[in-house]
């Protein structure tokens, strides 16, 4: 489990670990009939409230994370549960707010956390949600949390003897790839294609030819091979390739306990779903596997991927004006950013 607590915050919300003093507002939200219209039978009573709470607690002693009490950032209310659990070979997927809070993506911008902070820290285990298909709310929800129908279908040991099952979703997940073999090279240059073409800052302008993308590739096969790069690809429940990046250790010795993030990319017709992020943090994972201590990268100003990178974690470090020329008068910043693997603050030595 992590080394820092199982917790975070998003631009709206904090996300931490439930207590004792949260149980009126466990019983509060669970005891709600206008949070349980599409299923009412499974409403909360003070009994099952309080044994609810108390595997929640539970969990979290057991193991270290858990659902968790979102509180509004600015008022620092309550205004929801969300976050995961173990289930049977996998981790749940939980999110119930407040009607008040609802229609406002907060349980949207809590689920991707969520399934961030799963992938990064959590245990090597699918991230699922089991929800009814009626229930389009939630559905909504799963898909925008980064999650994707499987089309497999269970019963819940609430459910009725006629009620429908409910579906499963599951969140992608990123898998070391050391060697490339011929089908995922060629899903990794399709990919890349789709990417360069939408306008992604991935080394190539738009409608750069396929041999070029490919000579690329062979590149970084090279650094591969030698050891010195190890790739994360990002594959939805199917098997589909929907993101990939590579960590490369530098040639300097010297440098050896950091790692460059190459080549970062996620499958435009998946965007704006919380991918990135789940991207990202299987990164982590594998940079911290490979026993990596510092993170760097750069990008091109006006690319907007420093919102993402700086969403986890990343600061910018250092900035070369004009360095990147995009075009003929369009000359683009060359920005490093950096993070700790541990996510820890990032000390200078301070020396000239």
């Amino acid at each position: 489990m992590p080394a820092p607590p199982f917790q975070t915050t998003t631009r709206r919300l904090v996300l931490r670990r439930p207590t004792e003093a949260d149980r009126d507002f466990h019983s509060t939200v669970h005891s709600d009939p206008r949070l349980y219209t599409h299923a009412p039978h499974v409403l909360g009573t003070p009994e099952t409230n309080a044994e609810f709470l108390a595997r929640i607690l539970r969990h979290w002693d057991e193991h270290g994370f858990g659902y968790w009490v979102a509180q509004d950032r600015e008022s620092g209310m309550p205004v929801g549960w969300v976050g995961v659990q173990r289930g049977d070979a996998y981790l749940n997927l939980y999110y119930r707010f407040v009607l008040e809070a609802q229609g406002r993506g907060l349980a949207r911008e809590a689920g991707r956390a969520a399934v961030a902070m799963a992938t990064e820290w959590g245990p090597d285990l699918p991230v699922r949600a089991l929800v009814k298909e009626h229930n389009t709310a939630s559905v909504r929800t799963a898909l925008a949390s980064g999650l994707a129908r499987t089309g497999r279908e269970v019963v819940l040991a609430d459910d009725r003897p006629d009620e429908a099952l409910s579906l499963v979703f599951e969140a992608p997940r990123v898998e070391r790839v050391d060697l490339l073999d011929a089908a995922t090279r060629e899903d990794l240059v399709d990919l890349w294609q789709r990417v360069n073409d939408a306008g992604g800052a991935v080394g190539f302008l738009p409608g750069a030819p396929r041999e070029d993308v490919a000579a690329v590739v062979a590149r970084h096969e090279e650094q591969m091979a030698a050891g010195n790069a190890v790739a994360g690809a990002l594959r939805d429940p199917d098997g589909e390739l929907v993101g990939w990046a590579w960590w490369v250790r530098p040639e300097n010795p010297l440098l050896h306990h950091g790692r460059w993030l190459y080549r970062l990319m996620v499958d435009p017709d998946r965007q704006g779903r919380g991918l990135g992020l789940v991207l990202m943090a299987g990164l982590h994972r594998l940079a911290r596997q490979e026993g990596a201590e510092l993170l760097q990268l750069s990008v091109r100003s006006g690319s907007g991927a420093s919102r993402l990178y700086r969403q986890v974690g990343y600061v910018e470090v250092g900035r070369i004006p004009g360095a990147i020329r995009v075009g003929a008068g369009d000359d683009r910043d060359d920005v490093t950013m950096a993070r700790r693997v541990d996510g820890g603050p990032l000390v200078a030595h301070g020396g000239d």
